[in-house]
């Protein structure tokens, strides 16, 4: 059965232009014309066929991979309300992980709160891809200027702060 990765990285609203999913593996150019390359692929568990987080990695096209760090799913909440609404228990196959079984219609990965991953791969990426965040993100207005008041004067009062 399918892990259905292509959804599951759209879920994440990587800003990456410049990307494809082959099979389970995410694969992006954050900076145009820079060698290094985002691979996200899932990390197995113990258990046949269940996946615990995700693996970001950095490679280089010559040299291969550079830098790797495993992202669980567990340490970033990923499926907290899933797991606290079904009443799993932290000891559990199930606990802050998925399996490629599951109902139909529905992803393998159902319940996922992606915001932490995201904002861990967000963290991570920004070290390696230094701009690529904001330059993938909407811009805002054009021509429009902040305008910032005078701070006000700290004044004493008479009473004394208890």
């Amino acid at each position: 059965m399918s892990l259905q990765a292509p959804e599951f990285f759209a879920e994440l609203c990587l800003p990456f232009h410049d990307h494809a999913v082959v099979g389970n593996t995410y694969l992006a150019v954050p900076v145009p014309g820079a060698p290094l390359r985002l691979r996200l692929d899932f990390t197995r568990t113990i258990h046949a066929d269940t996946y615990g987080g995700l693996r970001a990695a950095i490679v280089h096209p010559e040299r291969g991979e550079i830098d790797a760090v495993a992202l669980s799913f567990v340490d970033h909440g990923t499926f907290h309300r899933r797991d606290e609404a079904t009443n799993t228990g932290p000891n559990t196959k199930q606990y802050g992980t998925f399996d490629k079984y599951h109902r139909p219609g529905r992803p393998p990965w159902d319940g996922a709160v992606t915001t932490g991953l995201r904002d861990a791969i967000e963290q991570y990426t920004a070290i390696w891809f230094l701009g690529a965040w904001t330059a993938s993100m909407p811009s805002r207005a054009t021509g429009r200027t902040a305008h910032t008041s005078p701070a006000m004067p700290a004044a004493r009062s008479g009473a004394r702060a208890r």
